[in-house]
């Protein structure tokens, strides 16, 4: 059996948890966009106010009180309060969602991946400047099956994440800065400049295609190096599906095309640069998942239309696992 389907409990958590987590994020997201805090100030027996940048308490000057300036404080004070209402009701449904979702053993990721998933969502990286790639890209393949993939390792310590941008992020370090937000102590590896690690040790990957290089910040860290085999991630149509990590942290994971995923796996098990100690998981990965595709994901269909578009080196795997002499 390719796939274990979920019980009608287990669709349910699933639904409502989706629902519940879309509410709380688009809360997260208009407080995110809000300036950090409006503030009157009286200085020398006159009143000012005083956009506030952080916890600090940096920030500037908007101008002396005036009618205008009344104005624009009570529709922030109004707005921020509406959404923090929103929220926090959310929230409060969304951890209930997430706590029956880990009862139920419904697929999770490592803990590490939840601030770092939770804070691109929250600045509208995922799918527009990132794609989930790696190990932690097949609790968002489970879901879509609705099902426990049969034989599919789907745990990992590390988080790899793929850069998809289309336009040019000049002057911005979307990267960085988000990475800086979940967690101060990240810093580049200095000998895997592509790599970010934080005081826990928890490893970031970024990765990226040659034809999306160039729409990278020239400034942004960490620094992937181009790898052509990252163009077939940015083919079909991502997967775009909620989760929870192992602490109770509910995410979206918006990853690649399973089609493309699977087979990209199972070529990267063949590879030489890749470390040998992967290499039998990616094929077990790539196996499972078109196994997967075929049984539960007619929308992602294996016909002849997307067996026109597969490359040549892609197109021996797909042909062995088609005959069943991939196992």
């Amino acid at each position: 059996m390719a796939v274990k389907p979920f019980s009608d409990e287990q669709l349910r958590t699933l639904i409502n948890l989706r629902q519940r987590y879309d509410v709380w994020m688009e809360a997260e997201r208009r407080l995110a966009d809000m300036s950090y805090d409006l503030r009157r100030k009286t200085v020398d027996g006159k009143t000012y106010l005083y956009e506030i940048f952080d916890h600090r308490g940096n920030g500037r000057s908007l101008g002396r009180m005036n009618d205008a300036l009344e104005e624009r404080f009570s529709a922030y004070r109004e707005a921020k309060q509406g959404a923090q209402t929103q929220r926090d009701a959310a929230r409060s449904m969304l951890n209930e969602s997430a706590r029956l979702y880990r009862a139920l053993r419904l697929p999770m990721l490592s803990s590490g991946a939840g601030p770092i998933l939770q804070e691109c969502d929250r600045r509208a990286l995922l799918g527009s400047h990132l794609l989930v790639v790696g190990t932690n890209a097949l609790a968002a393949y489970s879901i879509e099956a609705a099902g426990f993939l049969t034989g599919a390792p789907d745990e990992t310590d590390d988080f790899d994440l793929a850069w998809s941008a289309t336009e040019v992020q000049e002057g911005e370090l979307p990267v960085w800065t988000m990475l800086k937000a979940v967690d101060p102590t990240f810093t580049v590896n200095t000998e895997r400049t592509f790599q970010a690690r934080n005081a826990k040790a928890y490893e970031v990957e970024i990765l990226v295609a040659p034809s999306r290089h160039a729409t990278m910040g020239r400034n942004d860290q960490p620094k992937p190096v181009p790898l052509p085999e990252q163009e077939w991630l940015l083919l079909g149509s991502p997967v775009d599906q909620v989760a929870v990590c192992r602490d109770g942290t509910p995410v979206r994971i918006v990853a690649p095309d399973p089609r493309w995923f699977a087979l990209q796996k199972l070529w990267m098990s063949e590879q030489a640069k890749r470390n040998p100690l992967k290499r039998p998981k990616d094929r077990r990965q790539g196996i499972a998942l078109l196994n997967a595709v075929q049984a539960m994901m007619p929308h992602y269909p294996l016909n002849e239309v997307f067996e026109s578009g597969i490359p040549e080196d892609l197109l021996r795997f797909y042909d062995d696992w088609r005959s069943g002499r991939l196992t």
